[in-house]
């Protein structure tokens, strides 16, 4: 297993993730075909973002994106982490870990001053996981207009 940057011959098994991961975040909806082309955008504009995914011998195993955002608060670039799975029966190996330690790395080398997350609130593994890998609660809740 290896971590590295996705590249468009992952698009259609990154959708195949998204579908999973939708199914748990009740606030989304599966649409496969708004779900490739948002991946199709990020792959071929770095200047927006980056993802990575877990390759097993060429099958894309788990996924993580990260969008890079202008932060008045903190005078430069951010990023938002979105998109974090893995597939069902390769959890509770390491890969999610591997995962989000080379998302982080990244982040430093690009100098983020800051990576940021949401989770559903009712995805307590996935809560865990993240406190786990030393993310913090803020005192910000998440609020959406779908314009």
């Amino acid at each position: 297993m290896r971590i590295r940057q996705a590249n468009k011959q992952d698009i259609n098994q990154m959708a195949d993730l998204l579908e999973v991961l939708f199914l748990i975040e009740s606030d989304f909806t599966i649409n496969r075909d708004k779900q490739m082309f948002g991946l199709r955008m990020l792959i071929d504009d770095p200047s927006k973002g980056i993802v990575f995914v877990a390759d097993n011998d060429g099958k894309v195993i788990a996924m993580c994106a990260l969008h890079y955002v202008i932060s008045t608060a903190q005078g430069g670039v951010v990023g938002l982490i979105e998109d974090m799975i893995v597939k069902v029966n390769h959890r509770h190996k390491g890969i999610g870990s591997k995962l989000l330690e080379r998302i982080i790395e990244y982040a430093r080398v690009k100098n983020l001053s800051r990576i940021q997350l949401l989770a559903d609130k009712d995805n307590h593994i996935a809560l865990k996981f993240y406190e786990k890998m030393q993310f913090k609660n803020t005192k910000l809740i998440a609020l959406r207009l779908m314009v």
